[in-house]
């Protein structure tokens, strides 16, 4: 569900919301593992992903309050990308609450929270993700936000099957 709504300033807002829900043929601690470290983050969600050409920064603080930087060349546009991210609740191996904002060539085109839960499904683990988002001034929306996050659950599930 999207709706927009137009500022005094001209500018507008549209929020939008989803959920995704995967199975993937892990344990939930090894699928938690793949948000927590660094270096499996790294290997599926930043230099991982070919929606970006190059990456400048990746940095992983994950914990309650901690913060998690991406910043990159754009592949298709060659535009400056930047996902900054907060983790505002963690729940070990079961739950990952988090806010964030992406930029391109420094202006905020969204700001969104994230909810990732976890939970054993037979022999692997069901994942839902669920996103709210603010989509700013038409340079986002939430469609692009699903076909961006359905990439990532792909490139989990690959990093996860090897």
């Amino acid at each position: 569900m999207t709706t927009a709504t137009e500022l005094d300033t001209g500018r507008t807002v549209a929020h939008g919301s989803f959920t995704i829900e995967r199975t993937y043929p892990a344990s939930p601690r090894t699928v938690f593992e793949a948000w927590a470290s660094r270096d499996a983050k790294n290997a599926w969600f930043a230099e991982g992903d070919d929606f970006l050409k190059s990456v400048d920064e990746f940095r992983l603080d994950f914990r309650v309050g901690g913060e998690e930087r991406l910043a990159g060349v754009l592949g298709a546009s060659g535009n400056r990308f930047e996902y900054n991210s907060t983790y505002n609740d963690i729940l070990d191996g079961q739950r990952i609450v988090a806010t964030y904002d992406v930029l391109i060539n420094g202006r905020r085109i969204s700001v969104s929270l994230l909810t990732v839960e976890l939970e054993p499904a037979g022999e692997g683990t069901r994942l839902t993700m669920t996103e709210q988002g603010a989509f700013l001034d038409g340079l986002d929306t939430n469609e692009q936000r699903i076909e961006g996050a359905t990439d990532s659950l792909d490139n989990l599930e690959r990093y996860l099957r090897r």
